[in-house]
């Protein structure tokens, strides 16, 4: 069975703007055809960024200008032919590889084994030796025409299989950094069938039940996206990878992706996906269509997106809108949104897997914050040159050496960048893996230096203490029991608890810490009432919590009388270099020993891994563009 008279009707699609109607035309059914327009999309962007030759090079392909006078910048034609070609290739494959009278069907949906079965045939189709992590292979005309996939692509390839076969209630299911399937009633059972990282190991068909109870980031503790039709388009859309080479990219494909997220966008078929508004905006933001939204407020309907759908357990929205006010040089905005997001990732625990999401938090920390810090600097530090009423760039200097002067003199900047160092050593505690090292911490000595010691001692700490137990005893005897069972070289709880020896020259000793929270504790707290959205100034105090100590309450009153910043530790690192960060003196050595220490909590015991989880070689693979 090939494609519907009313789908070739459309056909040849010529210039962006055929494909947008063939899109839009396919949204407005109930179930628009995923193999088709995957196909559409894989054919362009081989053309445009994998094949990009002279067009008359190409035998059997047309291509047109995108404008009459720009000769250049040329659109390849989709011809009915080719693509009817590869779309009876790819439904016959699979038709006749899954019998469905093989397998049962009940009321409530699918059974896994069929779809194992469909990953298996999507699975034993790939050649068997290729890079998976390249660019410009994760569409269904990467599957046909060359046997290869990305990983998020044979997730993307099995549910179209599945819509082939009829099977209406398999869809995708999306984490930040991995795809896997949603089946049965409501979507309520799951499972793998792709790899996630560098490894060929895969999990297919097991559940996702394990990485959503560790807490891991890669599952978004349940928190992931669960697709209907046209979000499943819209993943396709935001897949696309316009990268010529690593510098260039094909300005033909932004353009397409720009116009096709736009036609999602403005049906609401974004509401519920906050990376793909994201990455609206940056596009939005590159290069903006006149009359279209400002790019800013589709950043923050994807923060509003991701509090309102995802119980706030999303990091990128965040990550989308520092990097807006960043290209923008608007450094307290920045750093508010880099330490939203390690405020939302403090909750879960740190796994090797979750390496793509460990890049980016230390390329922030150790390359981004303190090259802003530094430009920040040498900024408000360079005198104004050149005479007066003069145009060009020297005329807004006085405006930007202002503006820097004002980032360094503001003490909610600094607040920010504590609270983004709090998420950090948070997300530690607990994890299996351990996240800070030396780097980490030299980087931090240089960011603190920045601020002169009056304005770092603007912020009011508050160290926030462990709930009282109910059962003194029992929770010693507990803390007894941890401290024989985790491995010495893991953590040495009786050296800890004491302060660190090597911290003498630190303005005043710091007190020993009663025996931490576990994670989760105390920190049920929704950073919905903290919005970006909402506008309202992070850092200031807020009204004492019922549980919150006497001392702890005068410390807000007092900075609110004041309108000081007010930061909340949640971690025991950070809760150990309190004194440390306001000191006259920023003492470097101590800090660094005290950030590189053990984390200060009681591991937990993990699990021995399962026989078909897999590791990976931390910190090798290369990140692909997208």
């Amino acid at each position: 069975m090939g494609l519907h008279s009313s789908q070739k009707k459309h056909f040849p699609l010529r210039g962006i703007d055929g494909v947008v109607q063939l899109f839009d035309a396919e949204l407005r059914k109930s179930e628009p055809d995923l193999a088709l327009l995957s196909l559409v999309l894989g054919f362009v962007e081989h053309f445009l960024a994998v094949n990009r030759v002279i067009p008359i090079n190409v035998p059997g392909v047309r291509f047109e200008p995108l404008e009459p006078d720009c000769p250049t910048s040329c659109f390849p034609t989709v011809e009915l032919g080719m693509i009817s070609a590869l779309y009876e290739r790819f439904t016959a494959q699979i038709r006749g590889a899954v019998d469905l009278s093989q397998f049962r069907r009940t009321a409530s949906g699918s059974s896994r084994e069929l779809v194992k079965k469909v990953s298996d045939v999507i699975w034993n189709s790939l050649s068997r030796s290729y890079f998976k992590d390249r660019a410009h292979i994760q569409s269904l005309f990467s599957l046909i025409t060359g046997t290869k996939l990305d990983s998020s692509g044979v997730a993307f390839a099995v549910v179209a299989a599945c819509q082939v076969l009829g099977l209406k209630d398999v869809h995708l299911a999306l984490s930040e950094d991995h795809a896997w399937v949603i089946f049965g009633k409501n979507g309520e059972e799951t499972a793998e069938v792709t790899w996630h990282g560098k490894g060929n190991e895969d999990r297919r068909g097991q559940t996702v039940n394990t990485g959503v109870n560790e807490k891991s980031w890669l599952y978004l503790k349940g928190s992931y996206m669960k697709c209907d039709r046209n979000m499943e388009v819209a993943f396709m859309v935001c897949a696309i990878n316009p990268s010529l080479d690593l510098h260039t990219d094909s300005s033909e494909l932004l353009q397409l992706q720009q116009k096709l997220l736009w036609l999602l966008y403005e049906r609401g078929d974004l509401d519920r996906y906050p990376m793909a508004m994201g990455t609206l905006a940056d596009l939005e933001d590159q290069d903006p269509i006149p009359g279209k939204e400002n790019p800013l407020k589709i950043h923050l309907k994807a923060v509003s997106s991701a509090e309102k759908h995802y119980n706030n357990e999303h990091i990128y929205p965040y990550m989308y809108l520092a990097g807006f006010h960043y290209r923008h040089r608007n450094v307290r905005d920045a750093l508010r949104g880099w330490a939203e997001a390690a405020q939302v990732m403090q909750d879960y625990n740190y796994f090797r897997e979750d390496e793509e999401i460990y890049k980016e938090f230390f390329d922030i920390a150790n390359d981004v914050i303190p090259t802003l810090l530094k430009e920040t600097s040498a900024a408000a530090e360079s005198p104004s040159e050149g005479p007066e009423g003069e145009d060009g760039p020297e005329k807004d200097q006085p405006k930007q050496q202002a503006a820097a002067f004002s980032a360094l003199q503001d003490p909610e900047c600094f607040a920010h960048l504590l609270r983004f160092y709090d998420g950090i050593c948070k997300w530690e505690e607990g994890s299996p893996t351990p996240v800070l090292h030396v780097g980490w911490a030299t980087y931090l000595v240089q960011s603190l230096s920045r601020f002169d010691a009056q304005i770092r001692q603007k912020v009011t700490i508050i160290t926030k203490e462990p709930e009282t137990q109910d059962d003194d005893d029992q929770s010693s005897e507990d803390l007894r029991e941890g401290r024989r069972r985790v491995p010495r070289r893991e953590s040495k709880l009786e050296e800890q608890s004491p302060p660190l020896p090597a911290a003498p020259n630190s303005p005043t000793s710091q007190n020993p810490t009663d025996q931490p929270k576990k994670i989760g504790e105390g920190g049920g707290r929704r950073r919905s009432s903290q919005s970006l959205r909402a506008g309202d100034t992070e850092g200031k105090a807020k009204s004492p919590s019922p549980d919150s100590s006497p001392a702890s309450q005068q410390q807000q009153q007092a900075a609110a009388s004041t309108h000081c910043p007010v930061v909340t530790f949640q971690s025991e690192k950070m809760k150990g270099m309190k004194e440390l960060l306001c000191a006259a003196k920023v003492n470097s050595s101590a800090i660094k020993l005290q950030l590189t220490a053990q984390s200060q909590v009681q591991m937990k015991r993990q699990k021995s891994t399962p026989a078909g989880d897999y590791s990976m070689s931390f910190m090798k693979r290369q990140r692909k563009a997208l």
